[in-house]
């Protein structure tokens, strides 16, 4: 699947015309996709003008545009926090900016005669930030969640942001450096089983569903809404939601967004000087337009299931709602002014209790606080393609070419942002993309890097073997994406599974955005394990991800034996190269462990023949402690042994997607004796030196804590 080097690479305005697969063999892109994409990608640009619209620099590079046209010019250059500089330039020429220009986003404009054009001049850094503590050799860890996971006796039946403020202050405590957690991006509250948080609405706006009702002041303050929450049934209902081991997130937004409008009613009473209301008032006309699009769009979803009509998708509306500006738009927006409000209100809330945890994080010493992700595009129905026509490709969708797993290719549903349009706009929707993202975060791990240098589009109707690599002005988004994350102080890490240009490798390494390693994956061909000290220093490790299986799953073949009941492979000859695979990959793990000396020797070497146990979770969670890799994460469900997965990608309702919950409540999980040695060990072993290949740490046989009842294999949730 690896897209060749640009400069190998044949391609035509921004289509690469070969790639190559899985196996290495270089495959040819069909002539009628390439067609149908060149004419969207035909954009017409402003040929008239001299410059071009967007230029992006690094600090200390030579600054130097090429100007077309003919006479001679007078360009002014106005600095983003102030000031300016002028000159002057002949056209045909090349206009050569000082060396010294200030990082951020300034404005060129140049001047012939009565004619003026302008140019944004973009100068960032030559690298992502990172913390000082990592540059200098710091090794830190942390955990990851699914937040809509946590369990609790407070939340409403999903895990919301009260609990991730209980998760922060319990891994803070014991010495961890951050929370990760999947994307919290818009999804769509009349729709709520459309649950997937990779398949959003929007990426500039929060998932409302998280937030903590309980944490609403406005709530215990209404006599409505404690009238309602103290009936009977609705507390029968909560005790449902919360013992459930799935998210129904049906009743759960429908006792949620309950509560919250009769909260709303107390808040609009409020006066005009209460500094709650003060603060709000301040929020919309931070956001404007922006956030009314996004009130208005989840507003009109409700309308359009009281009609009986598709809620979650704007394609499938009458065609007078088609445009986020359209008179009969703007006109339900008058009239339903307080649903718009309310739904205001709701992404005001979200983000002062994100805001809180974060801050609470920060306060607490953690160097990082919360790691956030970022979807790699949204659905074709949303409000960001609604709000914003002309910078999605409607007529495409997003996915990846056949490999050995997927011989029809994947196709995610996902729309793109047209790369022309993007860069003529001066890249603004990539920046208030990231600024949306890197807010009330530490660190950003970024899905489907590879996205910033091409991604794979497939036509409406056609099928994902049959898509094409279209490409990005990647060094552009690298020099933006650097600028924001010193801004933000913000980490990035570029999720870049699977095969992976050698082209983006190097840039990623270069621009200081950090791998992702997933200990399943890092091995080779002959099934050896990359041992601690491999693990390269900018890097995530992990064990697993969200769209794999837990570490017991992994070991007992779950995701194996769930994947044939579902259907999703083609035959039985690939089920069992599957399996065969899995385990020459697993005797290659217990032999990596045992090299290690992070098995007692009663822990068998057969792998055939050594089920997962205490020991054996406890021994893969130590071999990544002592990876060299600045970052760790680690998932609360391998803590708690869980077998059962929360995603089976390629599935869509043949698997409750999205809804699995933690076998255990929070309250719990930092009380159990195991946990808390196995939390203590991490922490030491991130502390120290990373150990050599030849060194053996002590055997967990030779400590006594490690011996006893403690050491008896959990069962699986």
């Amino acid at each position: 699947m690896a897209l060749k080097a640009k400069k190998s690479v044949p391609h035509y305005q921004g289509i690469a015309d070969t790639y190559k697969d899985a196996y290495g063999n270089e495959q040819a892109i069909d002539s009628d996709t390439r067609k149908a994409l060149l004419h969207l990608l035909d954009v017409a640009e402003p040929t008239a003008s001299p410059l071009p619209s967007v230029c992006v620099f690094r600090q200390g590079q030579q600054h130097r545009l090429p100007l077309r046209g003919e006479g001679d010019y007078i360009w002014t250059l106005i600095f983003e926090k102030g000031g300016i500089i002028e000159g002057r330039s002949g056209g045909q020429a090349t206009l050569v900016l000082p060396d010294t220009l200030p990082l951020g986003y300034h404005q060129l404009m140049l001047t012939q005669g009565e004619q003026q054009w302008s140019c944004r001049v973009i100068v960032a850094p030559t690298r992502c930030y990172e913390p000082d503590p990592l540059i200098q050799g710091k090794r830190w860890w942390g955990v990851m969640v699914q937040l809509y996971t946590l369990r609790s006796s407070d939340n409403w039946g999903v895990g919301d942001f009260g609990d991730l403020k209980t998760l922060v202050e319990q891994v803070a405590r014991r010495g961890g450096a951050f929370v990760g957690l999947n994307p919290l991006h818009a999804l769509y509250p009349a729709e709520p089983e459309a649950a997937s948080p990779y398949s959003p609405s929007s990426r500039n706006w929060l998932n409302i569903i998280y937030i903590d009702v309980n944490q609403v002041d406005d709530f215990h303050q209404s006599q409505a809404a404690q009238a309602w929450w103290m009936q009977d049934d609705i507390q029968r209902q909560l005790t449902a939601v919360r013992a459930s081991r799935w998210v129904d997130y049906t009743a759960v937004t429908h006792l949620k967004l309950t509560a919250l409008r009769l909260a709303f009613g107390h808040f609009t009473g409020r006066s005009a000087l209460d500094p709650r209301k003060t603060a709000f008032l301040q929020f919309l006309k931070t956001h404007d337009e922006s956030l009314l699009q996004q009130a208005t769009y989840d507003a009109l979803q409700d309308w359009m299931k009281l009609q009986g009509k598709p809620a979650a998708d704007w394609l499938q509306w009458p065609q007078e709602y088609h445009d986020a500006r359209s008179d009969a738009t703007l006109r339900f927006r008058q009239e339903h002014a307080d649903d718009v409000q309310f739904y205001c209100w709701l992404q005001w809330l979200a983000h002062e209790q994100l805001a809180t945890c974060f801050s609470h994080s920060k306060q607490l010493g953690m160097p990082i606080g919360l790691y956030r992700d970022v979807a790699v595009g949204v659905a074709q129905g949303g409000v960001d393609t609604w709000s914003d026509q002309q910078l999605h490709c409607l007529s495409v969708t997003i996915g990846a070419p056949p490999d050995p797993l997927g011989p029809g290719g994947q196709n995610w549903n996902l729309t793109p942002m047209h790369p022309t349009r993007l860069r003529q706009r001066g890249y603004q929707p990539f920046i208030d993309l990231l600024r949306s993202n890197m807010a009330h975060s530490g660190a950003l791990r970024i899905d489907h890097v590879m996205g910033l240098l091409r991604l794979w589009w497939i036509l409406n109707g056609g099928t994902a073997n049959r898509g094409a690599y279209v490409l990005y002005p990647v060094d552009d988004l690298l020099g933006i994406l650097a600028l924001e994350s010193h801004r933000h102080r913000c980490l990035v890490i570029g999720e870049d599974l699977g095969t992976v240009p050698e082209e983006i490798v190097n840039k990623l390494r270069d621009n200081s955005i950090y791998s992702y390693k997933v200990l399943f994956f890092e091995k080779d061909q002959h099934d050896r394990f990359r041992t601690p000290d491999e693990y390269p220093a900018r890097s995530m490790a992990t064990i697993t991800t969200h769209d794999l299986a837990t570490l017991r799953g992994y070991w007992q073949g779950v995701d194996l034996t769930l994947g044939k009941d579902l259907g999703l492979y083609p035959s039985e000859a690939l089920l069992k190269q599957q399996h065969d695979a899995r385990e020459r990959a697993k005797q290659g793990l217990l032999d990596a462990l045992h090299e290690q000396g992070l098995l007692p020797q009663r822990v068998g070497r057969n792998a055939s023949l050594t089920t997962m146990s205490a020991q054996l979770n406890r021994g893969v969670q130590r071999y990544l402690a002592d990876s060299a890799s600045a970052l760790l994460g680690l998932q609360l469900e391998d803590w708690l042994d869980m077998a059962t997965p929360v995603n089976v990608p390629g599935t869509n309702q043949e698997y409750p997607n999205w809804r699995r919950k933690l076998s255990r409540p929070l309250d719990s999980i930092f009380t159990d004796r195991y946990l808390e040695r196995l939390i203590r060990d991490i922490d030491l072993r991130r502390g120290g030196p990373v150990p050599s290949r030849t060194k053996k740490t002590v055997k967990p046989a030779d400590t006594p804590e490690d011996n006893g009842k403690q050491e008896q294999t959990k069962k699986p949730e």
